[in-house]
Formats: C-alpha cells, sequence, structure tokens
C-alpha cells in the first residue's frame, strides 16, 4: 500500500501593509429601493385613478424611512410603490391603446 500524504489546509486569511492580519469588514447592505423618479412619471405622464400619485407618497415615506435608519418600513414602502407604479403603468398603456383604436375607429369619412 502506498502512502499518500494527508491532507492540511492552507490558512488564507488576508494581511495587511504591517504584515498582520486584518480585521474583516463589516459587509453593508445596499439601502432598499424608493422608486421616487418612476412614481415621478407615472404621477406627471401615467396617472389612471391617481395610482401615480399614490405611488409618488409611498415613494416618498420610503424615502423617509431609509434616512431614518428603518430598512424594514423602507422596503415595505418600495414594495408598495413598487405595486403601484405597475399597476399606473399597466392601466395607463391599456388605456393609451383602447383610446387610439378608438380614434382610428370612429374617424370621420370623408366623401
Amino acid at each position: 500500500m502506498e502512502n499518500y500524504p494527508q491532507s492540511f489546509s492552507i490558512n488564507m486569511q488576508p494581511y495587511g501593509r504591517n504584515g498582520g492580519a486584518t480585521t474583516p469588514t463589516p459587509v453593508s447592505t445596499p439601502p432598499p429601493k424608493d422608486f421616487v423618479l418612476w412614481s415621478f412619471f407615472n404621477a406627471i405622464y401615467c396617472n389612471p385613478f391617481c395610482l401615480g400619485f399614490l405611488a409618488l407618497v409611498f415613494s416618498i415615506k420610503a424615502r423617509d424611512r431609509t434616512v431614518a435608519k428603518d430598512p424594514m418600513a423602507a422596503s415595505s414602502y418600495g414594495r408598495t410603490a413598487r405595486s403601484l407604479n405597475i399597476a399606473a403603468c399597466c392601466l395607463g398603456i391599456v388605456g393609451t391603446i383602447i383610446l387610439l383604436v378608438l380614434v382610428i375607429l370612429y374617424r370621420p369619412v370623408r366623401p
């Protein structure tokens, strides 16, 4: 039977400039998204049933909670703003398509 070398592990800790081990830096999580620009666009251009305005309100609440260091509430408000933005965009696009179809179908006929 052949003798195989025994397994061993190598310590791969990072070293600083002075040769000593460095302390690991804490990993920071990115702040929750607030979708303010998308909400502002929907509030100005695509605002069926005031959904764009409501999305803007929730976006501003999410930004305020982010500044107040409350990430749970900020992410909740951000998710609500995202849902309202999606609903406003979908309703605005469908409404625009229906309006264009009606204008094309019911235009006056010239003799």
